[in-house]
């Protein structure tokens, strides 16, 4: 697993006589500085180097001062002291020096990272550094400096603190990643069109439509229904109906396909007369037996004989032939049951009506997605979305419509991963967007959906791919990926 590192550098020349002292009485105020402050996050260690400058510092000869760095939690309680820094005066020095030879002991409560001697007057510097096991507070700790100073005796010579930098560690850099959005072309022509099934009953043998004929009102009603909604919406043009006839696989196959089409004029001479519709504006075609329609129901039923039904459809090429062999099936009892339950629904007509529809403005389009947005061009529901907040329930539910509307459509399919990738849910939009993952315009929106998802590896290879083919989006997010890996 690839390691980051956190970087934070303070100004140079951080003075530690502008801070306050939390108790006692001010110490060398203004006679310390820190320069070069640095907070390291790496691995499972936070390390601290820091420039101690002692060019200022007037200490007597039997002193001591004691710095100690202190992390404190800047949300919560937690605390951190860091090894100190002795800073002694000349015979104090000597006297920690002879304790060392003398007893072998530092004679220090705390192990300093360093014990210097200071000369008053000099160009002195503590390179300090020191490293402690990370814990998940220290990323947003402070960091200050407890000062300690004795004299003769160790009698105290007062204390202070004064803080350094209310943040030793950075906030993670926050990346802004560019998305792609697509504006769709402008649909010259809306042509839309709708397909419905009418299953009527004939007499056996007849074409004639009779509305009290068993079912036959129902599907009158229907129809009725369908056409006059189509009739009474002023912003669409009949432009052509569709009749298309079917018959069930029973008879003789010439037979039935000379009266599906007598069936499906029938159907459209109905439509003509009722509706005042031009018999001309209809195409009307006899499809004749339905095997396709036979088929599909079979495979999806649990018939007995389910498989010797489909090889004779599949395996004997004379339609009169398979009625022959299905009448064999388990003693004539299959074929009954196909009679009754699976050839009614194929004795149908299938009409299909196709129209224009008028350009709406923003503000009808608005209302148009809410009760029949398949009258929509993709780029009047793109330009419905931009009344709407980017991370709003409305702006992802219009690209959601626009998808389901358009499965097929790659813009669709890419603003609406894009929607998805505002909205958090980024596999959601990965998932999307791995249906046009040939297309290039998806590579940038792939890049973002990984990056949100920490996986700089894949988020980097497609911002690379798609950088190279001139996406200038691209380019700029790559540059944000890599100053979060930097961090």
């Amino acid at each position: 697993m690839k390691k980051f590192t956190h970087i934070f550098i303070l100004p140079v020349a951080l003075f530690l006589g502008v801070t306050t002292a939390a108790y006692g009485q001010r110490v060398y105020s203004g006679q310390v500085t820190v320069e070069n402050l640095t907070g390291i996050k790496e691995n499972n260690t936070l390390s601290v180097y820091m420039d101690i400058v002692l060019d200022a510092l007037k200490i007597g000869s039997d002193e001591m001062l004691t710095l100690t760095p202190v992390l404190t939690a800047n949300k919560g309680t937690q605390s951190r002291a860091l090894p100190p820094a002795v800073v002694n005066g000349g015979r104090r020095q000597k006297m920690v020096e002879r304790a060392r030879v003398l007893n072998g002991d530092p004679v220090f409560a705390e192990t300093p990272r360093t014990v210097l001697k200071r000369n008053n007057n000099t160009r002195q510097t503590i390179n300090y550094s020191a490293a402690v096991p990370l814990e998940s507070w220290m990323s947003d700790a402070s960091l200050k400096l407890v000062k300690n100073a004795t004299g003769c005796a160790e009698c105290d010579k007062g204390s202070g603190e004064q803080l350094l930098t209310g943040r030793v560690l950075r906030e993670p850099y926050m990346p802004i990643y560019k998305l792609t959005y697509i504006v769709p072309e402008v649909e010259p022509v809306k042509a839309r069109s709708d397909r419905h099934t009418a299953t009527f009953n004939y007499v056996v043998g007849k074409h004639d439509l009779v509305r009290n004929y068993k079912n036959n009102a129902v599907e009158f009603d229907r129809a009725d229904r369908v056409i006059n909604e189509v009739k009474g919406n002023k912003d669409l043009n009949i432009t052509e109906f569709t009749v298309s006839g079917y018959a069930s696989p029973e008879g003789n196959h010439n037979s039935n396909r000379a009266l599906s089409d007598r069936r499906a004029n029938s159907f459209a001479d109905y439509l003509s007369n009722a509706h005042g519709i031009s018999r001309s504006r209809f195409k009307v075609t006899g499809y004749g037996e339905d095997w396709d329609g036979l088929k599909q129901a079979v495979e999806k039923s649990a018939l007995a004989d389910r498989d010797e039904i489909l090889g004779i459809i599949n395996n004997v090429a004379n339609p009169d032939s398979r009625d022959a062999e299905l009448k064999k099936l388990s003693k004539g009892q299959t074929y009954r049951t196909l009679l009754e339950n699976y050839y009614p629904p194929l004795r149908r007509t299938d009409y299909t009506i196709a129209y224009n529809v008028r350009a709406f403005s923003v503000e009808e389009a608005k209302e148009v997605i809410r009760t029949n947005p398949k009258l929509l061009s993709l780029n009047e529901m793109y330009l419905v979305t931009q009344t709407y907040p980017e991370n709003s329930k409305e702006f992802k539910e219009v690209f959601d419509i626009a998808t389901r509307l358009y499965p097929n459509e790659p813009i669709a399919i890419l603003n609406s991963a894009a929607a998805d990738i505002e909205g958090g849910n980024h596999q959601a939009a990965i998932d999307r967007l791995n249906k046009i993952e040939n297309d290039p315009r998806s590579w940038n929106n792939l890049g973002v959906a990984y990056a949100r998802m920490k996986n700089p590896t894949k988020a980097k290879e497609y911002f690379e791919k798609a950088a190279a083919r001139g996406d200038a989006d691209a380019k700029a997010n790559l540059e944000e990926l890599i100053k979060t890996t930097k961090d």
